[in-house]
């Protein structure tokens, strides 16, 4: 798949989607996933307003998929990928607020590489799986980090990951990269915290999308967030933080 990298947009009233050329956005008309033509329409990026790049089913992210951190926190290595989901309300788009909830608790932020998936995908085997992948973009898997094991009988990741405007994702979707040649920056109030390589990846890419996809049905616009690694740390409500990767661009958020 050639190199661009995809995005939604609102004009004025209207909302629609394109592909980044520089400091403008390419108009395109169909559906980005089938059959997309391009229009002769180009808009000055900065007179648009960016949302989130794709409109997912769900969101599925990964815990312990990064040697590096798992080493860290000496936790078993897992036989099969281990995840949850992120749930609608928590999904937000490039330059918007994420909210602090109304309990208390320590947020952080986990900067991660997301796989958006850009065809049905049920029970494909590894090398069917790059077929089924469209492209990557950025994402921030936002926790209340204490309210995980808060009840001994129940880790509660849903709850703890799931609060309004805790997973932005963004400002683009490009296709035709090499995941394992990624570089996941995380980067708050200018201050580099993460900064790992994908290629440190338990699971692959492949392996992720044919072993998810044993278990659930993917569509088009649902997003695998790769997990994270070392680095992860508190935020406080006036951070800005930015998730960066060289070849898709930098999501940026405020936190409030």
């Amino acid at each position: 798949m050639p190199q661009k990298k995809w995005l939604r947009f609102r004009d004025g009233n209207t909302t629609g989607f394109g592909t980044l050329e520089g400091e403008r956005v390419k108009v395109w008309q169909g559906d980005m996933f089938s059959g997309a033509a391009p229009t002769d329409r180009l808009l000055p990026l900065a007179e648009v307003t960016l949302l989130a790049p794709v409109t997912p089913t769900k969101i599925i992210a990964l815990w312990n998929n990064f040697h590096a951190l798992g080493e860290k926190l000496n936790l078993a290595v897992p036989a099969e990928p281990l995840y949850l989901i992120k749930s609608p309300n928590s999904y937000l788009g490039p330059n918007e607020t994420i909210r602090k909830p109304a309990c208390d608790g320590k947020v952080v932020y986990e900067g991660e590489l997301g796989i958006v998936i850009g065809k049905v995908c049920k029970q494909v085997t590894e090398q069917q799986a790059a077929d089924h992948v469209f492209g990557y973009t950025c994402a921030n898997d936002v926790t209340v980090a204490d309210i995980l094991n808060r009840d001994a009988s129940f880790a509660q990741w849903v709850r703890a990951k799931g609060f309004d405007t805790f997973c932005p994702f963004g400002p683009v979707v490009a296709t035709g990269l090499d995941p394992a040649k990624l570089v996941v920056k995380t980067i708050l109030n200018g201050d580099v915290r993460q900064d790992y390589p994908i290629s440190d990846m338990r699971f692959s890419v492949p392996k992720l999308v044919s072993l998810i996809s044993q278990d659930m049905t993917l569509f088009p616009g649902d997003i695998i967030l790769c997990g994270t690694s070392v680095g992860v740390g508190s935020m406080k409500p006036g951070s800005t933080v930015e998730i960066e990767i060289a070849g898709i661009g930098k999501l940026s958020n405020r936190f409030e």
